[in-house]
């Protein structure tokens, strides 16, 4: 079965893709491709894609990988009913947090014990101010 995969292609630290056709088995590094393409640049965000190679090969039943469907979805290629599409959620470097309903109401309950604490203190300076004078 043939596959629609990326091959990287590129200097280190700058890579570029090759969208090739290819036997799922082999790896994309075998050398061994039945077809090239487009190719991807990550950085820049093109694509160049020929969509009739593309489009027969998804005829013939060749299986897009999660990424290249992705990118032929983008470049407005008709993907066949059996294709799916993967979403991934971003993970964000920041902790998750915790669910708004919950901290609100603690944080409302919480607000009233600090004003109350608050106004003693705002008094006892006044107080110091009266008794020095």
């Amino acid at each position: 079965m043939l596959s629609l995969r990326l091959q990287r292609v590129g200097r280190k630290k700058l890579p570029q893709y090759r969208l090739i056709a290819q036997e799922h088995s082999l790896q994309p590094t075998s050398g061994k491709v039945a077809a090239y393409l487009g190719t991807y640049n990550p950085h820049s965000k093109e694509v160049n894609i020929n969509k009739e190679e593309v489009e027969k090969y998804l005829g013939n039943g060749a299986q897009p990988t999660n990424r290249v469907a992705i990118l032929l979805k983008k470049e407005g290629v008709k993907l066949p009913k059996w294709v799916e599409i993967k979403e991934f959620k971003k993970k964000s470097k920041q902790p998750e947090e915790e669910k708004p309903e919950a901290p609100a109401e603690a944080t409302e309950e919480s607000k009233p014990a600090e004003e109350a604490q608050a106004e003693p203190k705002a008094e006892e300076p006044a107080k110091e101010e009266a008794e020095s004078k």
